[in-house]
């Protein structure tokens, strides 16, 4: 059997973390009075804390020093942490189990790409850090997506090329990064959404072991 890189995004793809970054930009943008859905948050997928802050300020037209944001971006920060402090691992979200254990069973090497900061401490909240092989998160990298960089980086660290690594994602952005750096992109979310990924799946549960079995032998 060959050896592929699998690389795989944590927000969205391996845990649902994404309603707490929601929880917390939603308690900034209340204290600014600025209307901050669901629908909007949608905006934040696989974004920058910078950027996404300025997204929201932009929602509510507010101008602001880059004192306030800093205060603010640390604000949002500290209320995340509060909540995925409290997590375990009954947040794994379906699927990504078997779909692992599958990987590990077979020798295949497993990489976090992520833009998040916080993602060691959250595989280790929900006991998953001893799967993966290397991590590379927002620490490492200096470009967010759907800049490639992540991607490349995990590949290098899987000692793969690009065209041998195959990324999962849930945002467009994400997507467009594989895309770009010639990489297997797996969609995991709606297809009407994620329309650029080469392969399309609700979640984890539909991904079945002839598949994966298919992506590591082309």
């Amino acid at each position: 059997m060959k050896t592929k890189a699998f690389i795989f995004d944590l927000d969205g793809v391996i845990v649902d973390t994404a309603k707490y970054h929601y929880l917390a930009w939603k308690k900034i943008a209340d204290t600014l009075n600025i209307d901050f859905t669901h629908e909007h948050n949608e905006l934040l997928k696989g974004v920058s804390r910078v950027r996404s802050l300025e997204i929201i300020l932009g929602l509510g037209n507010v101008e602001a020093t880059e004192e306030q944001k800093n205060e603010w971006l640390n604000q949002k920060n500290e209320d995340y942490l509060a909540y995925i402090d409290k997590m375990d691992d009954s947040e794994i979200l379906p699927g990504v189990m078997r779909v692992l254990n599958f990987l590990k069973d077979h020798n295949q090497p497993i990489i976090l790409g992520s833009a998040s900061k916080n993602a060691r401490p959250i595989l280790e909240k929900v006991q998953i850090l001893n799967y993966f092989d290397d991590i590379v998160d927002g620490n490492d990298v200096s470009n967010a997506k759907p800049d490639p960089e992540v991607f490349i980086v995990g590949a290098r660290k899987a000692n793969q090329t690009n065209e041998n690594s195959i990324v999962f994602e849930d945002s467009v952005a994400g997507i467009e990064a594989a895309n770009t750096a010639k990489m297997t992109s797996i969609g995991i979310g709606e297809a009407s959404i994620l329309n650029e990924a080469k392969f399309n799946f609700n979640n984890f549960e539909e991904i079945s072991e002839d598949f994966l079995a298919e992506l590591i032998n082309q």
